[in-house]
């Protein structure tokens, strides 16, 4: 045996003159190794909160002061009523301090709800002085005029009167945004897809998606509710026109930029152009998809509240032109609070879907 391989076979705890034990090095580098996992698993894991939570403290004495503000100073009555439900707006908040201290003053005791709570501490002291700024300004002293401006518990008196047709509202509204929405996103993907990869296409297509889809799909409600043979019909077209742009445009961006050298490895492999399309193109443009969906989401909701407000027979659109006819205005912040709602949490559950889809980019693209 030559020198090099006597080296080579040799236990690495001999090499070099060494006389320690052939497992002496092995298991000193295990230690090591597991010493550096262990140090590294202490740095990222997110330290347990622990004592009192000042900031806690401080949105709770600003939740107490804004219930005492709401039950120990009177209304300024607007003609011969008073604002409704300001007692149980009052007591609301003071349950809310009261939960917010507790929390507070437990500290780590609390768990995973102080740590949930912990990065919105002073979110939660800026929503107690907006709300008393909202109810000084309204019911106690009336600067802002009624009945345009209603004050925070008109809010509850909505929800507590008129929960059956705001929910129904809200249900149409919903059907009607997952029809369009689910359409054009059907119709802009397979026109992306077929852009992106057929020069066919792309010649013919292509002229037409720059020409007519820059165009809002709001300009076009005359032709669509005269074409549509309803009134539905013809909203749904126009919430899947202003998803399809969007998606079609990122997902052609998509197919056409995806390198080469795969589609090469794929065919020396075997590939068909099937495989190709469906294995190799449309999964390396999901990232972009994506984009376009969220893009097309922004869009379809709010040719959504044009829609309803136009010609639609039900719907938070039509809530809002209802409310505003009665000068329900306090109907209409309730609205537009349940859109502002049902809009952050179906892009909050868009990105969702996109973390589990994409793992491999997940939190690349931040909401």
């Amino acid at each position: 045996m030559s020198t090099a391989e006597q080296i080579l076979d040799a236990p690495l705890g001999l090499q070099g003159g060494a006389h320690a034990p052939a497992s002496a090095a092995p298991r000193a580098a295990r230690a090591t190794a597991t010493a550096t996992t262990t140090a590294q698993s202490a740095t990222l894991r997110p330290a347990a909160p622990a004592g009192i939570w000042p900031t806690g403290l401080l949105a709770s004495a600003a939740w107490v002061a804004l219930g005492l503000l709401t039950l120990l100073w009177p209304n300024k009555e607007v003609g011969f009523s008073d604002w409704a439900f300001t007692r149980e707006f009052g007591i609301a908040t003071l349950v809310v301090a009261a939960l917010l201290l507790a929390i507070s003053l437990l500290g780590s005791l609390a768990g995973r709800l102080v740590r949930t709570l912990r990065p919105a501490g002073q979110w939660l002291v800026a929503l107690a002085v907006g709300l008393a700024l909202w109810e000084v300004s309204t019911a106690k002293l009336g600067v802002l005029p009624s009945p345009f401006f209603a004050p925070p518990q008109s809010l509850i008196d909505v929800v507590h009167e008129d929960w059956q047709r705001l929910g129904l509202s809200t249900v149409h509204s919903l059907r009607l945004l997952a029809n369009g929405f689910v359409l054009g996103t059907l119709v802009g993907f397979i026109t992306g897809v077929a852009i992106g990869w057929s020069r066919i296409a792309g010649y013919w297509v292509h002229p037409l998606l720059r020409f007519l889809g820059p165009v809002p799909a709001s300009a076009l409600l005359p032709l669509a509710f005269f074409f549509a043979p309803s009134s539905y019909s013809a909203a749904v077209f126009l919430v899947g026109l202003a998803t399809f742009f969007p998606v079609a445009v990122l997902t052609w961006s998509g197919v056409a930029s995806v390198h080469k050298s795969y589609y090469d490895v794929a065919r020396t492999l075997g590939a068909s152009e099937r495989f190709l399309v469906f294995r190799v193109a449309i999964p390396a443009a999901l990232p972009q998809v994506f984009v376009g969906l969220f893009m097309g989401l922004g869009a379809s909701f709010s040719v959504l509240i044009t829609a309803e407000m136009m010609g639609v027979k039900a719907g938070l659109g039509w809530y809002l032109q209802w409310a505003q006819g009665w000068a329900a205005y306090a109907n209409m912040y309730a609205a537009l609070l349940v859109m502002a709602a049902l809009c952050s949490g179906l892009i909050t559950l868009l990105f969702k879907v996109r973390d589990r889809v994409l793992s491999w980019q997940k939190g690349t693209v931040k909401w």
